[in-house]
């Protein structure tokens, strides 16, 4: 085997180590591992192995497994290694039983009768290994088969073995509530142990109980302050200090059992206020685990009945959160003012300012969840420069994903807290500018209708310079390149719309304009359909006006084209628009009214009850259509 290494191994094993770790690829490492696991097979199985050998075995064995590789053939020796009454190599059997076998294995139930066996163990240090097992191994089956030992070492004199002994309840209560719950009130006891290690490996069954149901547990909650209060004043010995707090864990783990017990709460909430105020002071805000216990000391405070000095205190710490250097603890003052604002939506304003810096870190984390900080913050005050972050944001990521959320975001925001209507309409370009493929149609018929219908509040003059607002502005847009479809479908509705309502622009100017859109985006049919639709509303305002209307070349050869399209709709939008150019002012007017895209149709139903029927009413609307040319 050759001689000793360090930490008491072969050299052999040492050599296996070294080898694995400069493997300089998965198929060196692959062939060193195959390689290793050939020579446990035949090493393992030979007679008479020494238990030290064997140990060393079992070792390698584990660190196969952690490579991703099945040593089931050695599972067996495992689980013979906890039989031995040696301590290391029990304790080294029961380490890779734990690692190797799942609580469903076929080779459990050998391990059951040794674990009862090491239970009642006069070695601590055996029975704690024994309750190390139980969590892991035993599964809901067994759980009758150890439980009453385990019940009976809660009384045990060392410390260790106790706090194991509710670990490994807790762990049971986890996997089959029913069957300890005649044990829990066993928690409540273990609550008020000598030990703090104890009590503190209580506080997790009893979270778990209070967060099931909090009202059975509410008279336990001077307790919990009463303990809050010993740790937060340096009561427990120094062995439990953690950066120089005092047991930090266990404050944490009480934090949260108070806020689910204070939770709507007016009373029992009362009697947290003063110990969550001492915290606040006494919490030393230069650690990382200070700044955890003050976190979630904040999300305490926001969980129960509110009190107006703890929630100041609360957003004080928050405000020094977003002012620190380190982005962990930006992020935390964004969770933590999300939550208080929530209680008290006055503190938004007061840190706005602070969170839309945020949006200059670097952090992708950061980033993302200050934008959802500020959604939850907008309002009509504040709405232009949150919407513009956000807006600004959507455009320097390149993940189409959150890029859609960020703009359906934007766009809600801005059909919630427009201050105008101008405002409105120019942050809705934005969106469909760069992100206008991820858009919901929806939302640009949404803007549609709003230029079409105004203000509602019947003012024409703001309406109409409302419509000259959107015009002038899609008349600029058309100058950027690579517009996405859907803003362009807006832009050729607004122009036949509304493009020469104001007589500012020229029918001839505005039709060579949509012509344009037409030529450069002939793969679009829907955008082609817009433009030629629109082109028709122009043409037809100006026959109703009396004018004659006289379209350029490349308008003549578009509609040509159209004509001949593959598409069926692109056709019979051509053949609309040569007939409606041959009609009379009257009939124009009446086809195509002036500013009517809001007013509700009237379809008529005819009931057809024979062929006869008709085909004659076929005829005679067919000479109607004929006597109009």
């Amino acid at each position: 085997m050759g001689s000793q290494g360090g930490w008491g191994q072969s050299k052999e094993f040492l050599d296996l180590v070294k080898a694995i770790g400069e493997a300089r690829s998965k198929a060196e490492e692959e062939r060193i591992v195959l390689r290793e696991i050939e020579t446990l097979k035949k090493r393992i199985t030979e007679p008479d192995v020494p238990k030290k050998k064997m140990k060393e075995y079992i070792i390698r064995l584990v660190y196969v497994e952690m490579l991703g590789h099945d040593a089931s053939f050695g599972y067996i020796h495992a689980v013979k290694m906890t039989h031995d009454d040696s301590l290391l190599l029990k304790k080294t059997g029961y380490l890779a039983v734990t690692l190797f076998l799942s609580e469903d294995h076929d080779l459990i139930i050998l391990i059951v009768n040794t674990i009862q066996k090491d239970l009642k163990s006069d070695n601590y240090l055996v029975v704690c290994a024994a309750l190390t097992a139980v969590c892991k191994l035993i599964n809901e089956e067994t759980i009758p088969a150890v439980l009453p030992q385990i019940v009976e070492l809660l009384g045990h004199p060392k410390e260790l073995v106790r706090k194991k002994a509710v670990m490994a309840l807790h762990r049971f209560y986890q996997k089959a509530s029913s069957t300890v719950s005649h044990v829990i009130p066993k928690f409540r006891k273990r609550l008020c142990d000598n030990d703090p290690g104890v009590m503190g490996s209580s506080l997790c069954p009893l979270f778990d109980l209070i967060t099931a149901d909090a009202q059975s547990y509410k008279d336990l909650t001077t307790s919990f302050v009463n303990i809050l209060k010993q740790v937060a004043e340096h009561r427990l010995p120094k062995s439990y200090d953690y950066h120089r707090t005092p047991a930090p864990f266990i404050q944490i783990k009480l934090l949260k059992i108070l806020a689910l017990l204070g939770a709507g709460d007016k009373q029992t909430s009362e009697n947290m206020y003063t110990v969550l105020g001492d915290i606040f002071r006494k919490c030393e805000p230069t650690s990382n685990i200070g700044n955890a216990i003050l976190y979630e000391c904040i999300c305490t405070v926001t969980s129960i009945y509110p009190s107006p000095k703890i929630l100041e205190t609360a957003a004080e710490v928050t405000s020094r959160f977003l002012k620190s250097d380190s982005h962990n603890l930006k992020y935390m003052g964004i969770d933590a003012l999300g939550r208080v604002i929530k209680i008290n939506p006055d503190f938004a304003e007061e840190h706005q300012l602070a969170v839309i810096d945020c949006l200059e870190d670097p952090d992708d984390s950061l980033k993302r969840k200050t934008l959802d900080l500020l959604y939850k913050m907008t309002k009509s005050s504040n709405v232009e420069v949150i919407a513009e972050r956000m807006i600004s944001y959507m455009i320097s990521i390149n993940d189409s994903h959150y890029k859609t959320e960020i703009a359906s975001r934007s766009i809600e925001l801005a059909e919630r807290f427009a201050p105008s209507n101008h405002w409105f309409i120019q942050t809705m370009n934005k969106v469909f500018e760069h992100a206008g493929d991820l858009v919901n149609i929806k939302v640009a018929h949404n803007l549609m209708r709003l230029i079409a219908e105004g203000s509602g509040e019947d003012d024409e003059d703001a309406d109409s310079q409302l419509r000259s607002s959107a015009v002038d502005s899609y008349l600029q847009i058309l100058g950027e390149p690579k517009l996405p479809s859907i803003l362009l479908q807006v832009i050729c509705w607004v122009l036949g719309e509304y493009g020469t309502a104001d007589g500012k622009y020229s029918a001839q100017y505005i039709i060579g304009k949509l012509c344009d859109v037409a030529e450069a985006h002939s793969g679009d049919n829907v955008v082609m359909g817009y433009a030629t639709t629109a082109i028709m509303k122009i043409c037809a305002f100006e026959i109703t006006a009396g004018k004659k209307v006289e379209l350029f070349p490349e308008c003549h050869s578009l509609i040509d084209e159209l004509s001949t399209s593959h598409s069926t709709d692109l056709q019979q939008r051509a053949y609309e628009l040569q007939a409606l150019l041959g009609l009379s002012a009257d009939i124009v007017e009446c086809v195509m009214p002036l500013d009517a895209s809001c007013e509700d149709i009237e379809v008529l139903m005819i009931d057809y009850s024979s062929y006869a029927e008709w085909a004659s009413s076929l005829s005679h609307l067919l000479a109607f259509y004929h006597s109009f040319y």
